[in-house]
């Protein structure tokens, strides 16, 4: 049977950009289905959403021959990690770790943007705007999705990467495990007195951390963890009593506040589909697993989520072969689900009840001490082999 693409894939966001400029790079016919219009070039100030890329995300955006703006990303080489009284600290360095950096923050939207003018250079990847799934069922060799403007698409394999209301997961019949954390997290930007830095860091509070994330220039990204009450109330302050709620929560070193560029919030929820895979069918990113952002990774693992089934289309013959389908559920949900039991653990140890609280400081004191552990875990989160000798 003659097929429209070798693949189609879902969402045109981070995640299904990234693959499709990733296995369209390396000759594959990629047919990309986005519901909203081509993204636009980034301007003005910046944006409140705001990622980081680990080492191995950014090496997988790079593969594809993806450019990325200096001028709109921020790289970070500490991550420092505190408890509020200042009983547990740990403070983790890029070079203690053997890397450079730890990565970048960058806008969602400019990383989408890069992506897409990468998609466009591609004469293997066709992209189909203003449009979103209908209906999809399998063949002898494929499968077929209709879309709802009267097109009807067929390939060896169809990935959503719808996020995590992910249509094509519902067309097919997966379900979904979720957990409310009831919180909300109020994602702040500022523009602050201090230059530029190079560290992220993280205080954990009895009701939530709370963030920085360095940004170009003047500017930084703050998020501020709460009960949902308390951040509902928090959004009804006007620039000037937040910018005071701000400087007096947060830890001197955030400095100086010049003012409040903007601000909105969201509900904390965590969700895990029951399986990745279907026939001639993958979920990847959001679509496959949500998971609580306190420590900064929903990006990175579905961006290893579009790595590693990338890699297993490129290595195979047959893009929607099953048992290279079940090689890719398998690594990524082992590896999915400790990023899932880890942020619980963080979370419950740090906002539980007080015994459990100690117990979190006293694993920043240990991380602390000792440095092969820290090593260890930084290149874990990097997505990097700890194990692999320099």
């Amino acid at each position: 049977m003659q097929h429209d693409h070798d693949i189609i894939i879902v969402g045109g966001g981070m995640v299904g950009a990234a693959l499709a400029a990733r296995v369209g790079h390396a000759g594959f016919s990629v047919g990309l289905v986005e519901q909203g219009d081509i993204p636009a070039e980034p301007s003005g100030d910046y944006d409140l959403r705001i990622s980081s890329l680990n080492a191995r995300s950014l090496a997988f955006v790079k593969a594809s021959g993806t450019a990325l703006p200096e001028e709109r990303s921020c790289p970070f080489r500490h991550i420092d990690v505190s408890n509020q009284d200042g009983t547990g600290h740990s403070l983790f360095s890029a070079q203690d770790s053997g890397m450079d950096d730890f990565g970048i923050f960058i806008e969602n939207r400019t990383l989408q943007y890069a992506l897409w003018q990468r998609l466009q250079q591609l004469p293997s990847v066709a992209c189909y705007t203003q449009c979103a799934p209908l209906s999809t069922i399998t063949s002898s060799t494929g499968r077929l999705l209709e879309l709802d403007n009267g097109k009807t698409l067929s390939a060896r394999l169809i990935v959503g990467a719808d996020g995590a209301k992910s249509t094509l997961r519902e067309l097919a019949g997966i379900s979904v495990s979720s957990y409310d954390y009831h919180q909300r997290a109020m994602i702040i930007n500022v523009e602050t007195e201090l230059p530029q830095q190079d560290v992220s860091w993280q205080v954990f509070t009895p009701t939530g951390p709370i963030a920085m994330l360095p940004l170009p220039g003047h500017r930084a990204s703050l998020v501020w963890y709460d009960t949902e009450q308390a951040t509902q109330d928090r959004e009804q302050l006007d620039d000037e009593a937040l910018k005071a709620a701000i400087e007096m929560a947060f830890p001197k070193r955030l400095g100086n506040l010049i003012r409040i560029v903007a601000r909105a919030s969201f509900p904390i929820k965590r969700q895990h589909a029951h399986r990745y895979i279907g026939k001639r069918l993958a979920l990847i990113g959001d679509a496959a697993h949500v998971v609580h952002p306190l420590a900064g990774q929903g990006l990175n693992i579905g961006l290893h989520d579009a790595d590693t089934l990338a890699e297993i289309i490129i290595q195979g013959r047959d893009p929607g072969d099953y048992l290279n389908l079940l090689r890719f559920e398998c690594q990524r949900r082992a590896a999915n689900q400790a990023m899932i039991a880890a942020t619980d653990s963080f979370h419950h140890l740090f906002t539980g009840a007080k015994p459990l609280r100690q117990l979190g400081d006293l694993s920043l004191q240990l991380a602390e001490r000792f440095p092969f552990a820290k090593r260890m875990m930084m290149q874990q989160a990097n997505g990097l082999n700890p194990f692999k000798m320099r």
